[in-house]
């Protein structure tokens, strides 16, 4: 499938290029990580088995507008041939001069200046060639762990994809309204009705001990900020416990 190239770049979220992308299966995972921070459009350059590639659906994880809309390149010139912003995302390259930046600062640069922008990420095994981090204005390194440098493709483009979406405003997760903290009143009738039981439990031992015990208890049931459905769940709690002892005392009368 050719692509029609975008001719009015402005304000457009930044494009994901896959060069010469191996596996079907890390196509998907990329387009996973793209949609979760809102970039949709994915461009492939030359893919080793193909496309559409079978194993890209399930790894996508529902990320099939992603899939669906990408688009195949027989270069990266041609994949980036409309953006004014190309970051290739790998290590330095030697007798390559280009600024380095991290994913945070290449987000901030995409945000501040128009144009259309496009990370470019390289084959699983090798990385981008030379040849295509010279088609780049910027590297984009992440600083890593130099004993053990070994991202992913996907890993590699969530991290740039999250700084990216720093900068816009993405529906937040639904909030579960909570509920008010209960009355002190309340509180207080929890706290004496446990208070209860363990007086008869014998609990307070030594007798000494008792006051700096019941004000640790007293600490430990205020610290949660109990609700008025929480207080009356473990009252009820409280009272079942308490039935075996209430039987057992009326049986000895």
């Amino acid at each position: 499938m050719s692509a029609t190239l975008n001719t009015n770049p402005a304000s457009l979220p930044p494009v994901i290029v896959l060069v010469r992308p191996q596996l079907g299966e890390n196509i998907g995972k990329a387009a996973r990580a793209m949609l979760n921070f809102g970039l949709v459009e994915m461009r492939l350059v030359t893919p080793r088995d193909g496309w559409p590639n079978p194993d890209a659906g399930p790894a996508a994880a529902g990320a099939d507008v992603v899939l669906e809309k990408a688009t195949v390149f027989p270069t990266l010139a041609d994949a980036v041939a409309d953006c004014a912003h190309v970051y290739a995302t790998t290590v330095r390259k030697r007798g390559v001069t280009k600024p380095v930046v991290t994913p945070e600062e290449a987000a901030r640069e995409i945000h501040g200046q128009t144009g259309r922008s496009a990370y470019v990420f390289g084959p699983e095994r090798s990385g981008l060639e030379t040849e295509d981090v010279a088609l780049a204005r910027s590297i984009v390194t992440v600083p890593i762990n130099p004993e053990f440098g070994s991202l992913n493709l996907a890993q590699a483009v969530i991290l740039c994809a999250y700084e990216w979406s720093k900068g816009v405003s993405l529906a937040q997760p639904p909030r579960t309204e909570l509920h008010e903290p209960a009355p002190q009143e309340e509180l207080e009738g929890m706290i004496a009705q446990l208070d209860e039981m363990l007086v008869a439990t014998g609990y307070f031992f030594p007798p000494d001990r008792a006051t700096a015990t019941r004000l640790t208890l007293r600490n430990v049931l205020t610290k949660p900020a109990w609700n008025s459905l929480e207080v009356r769940t473990l009252r009820g709690v409280l009272s079942t416990l308490d039935k075996p002892r209430r039987r057992s005392e009326k049986a000895g009368k």
